[in-house]
């Protein structure tokens, strides 16, 4: 049940992503699962990247926080940053040969979509830890 609430919050945090930062960083496309209701739709495409983006985070991300781990000492943690935003960039890279997924127009905005997102999973999470 853990792992269904934190890819809920980062679904919630794609999303609150995409209106801060517009087309600089977007979730496109959505699936035909209700005719006529673009809420479902699209909701359901903020689901799959999320979920995409979980499971990115849970294989990839630790071997490249291992590879890194002088650069994270060495930058005191701020290349976590680099290694948060290389993993959007990852999950826009294998969701990008679909007609839905993430667009995003550089390095730049992914870093910035990248602390928006650990931003708003860490309120998110404290929230729904705190229904348990």
């Amino acid at each position: 049940m853990g792992f269904l609430k934190r890819v809920l919050v980062t679904a919630l945090a794609f999303w609150l992503t995409t209106l801060l930062l517009g087309s600089n960083f977007e979730v496109v496309g959505q699936f035909a699962i209700v005719d006529g209701n673009e809420f479902v739709n699209r909701g359901a495409v903020f689901l799959v990247v999320a979920l995409i983006f979980a499971l990115i985070n849970a294989i990839i991300k630790p071997i490249v926080q291992f590879l890194s781990f002088p650069l994270i000492i060495l930058t005191l943690g701020l290349f976590s940053l680099v290694i948060n935003a290389a993993m959007i960039l990852i999950t826009a890279w294998i969701t990008d040969s679909s007609s839905w997924g993430i667009e995003v127009n550089g390095f730049w905005w992914a870093m910035l979509a990248a602390v928006i997102i650990a931003v708003i999973t860490s309120v998110g999470t404290a929230l729904v830890r705190g229904d348990d």
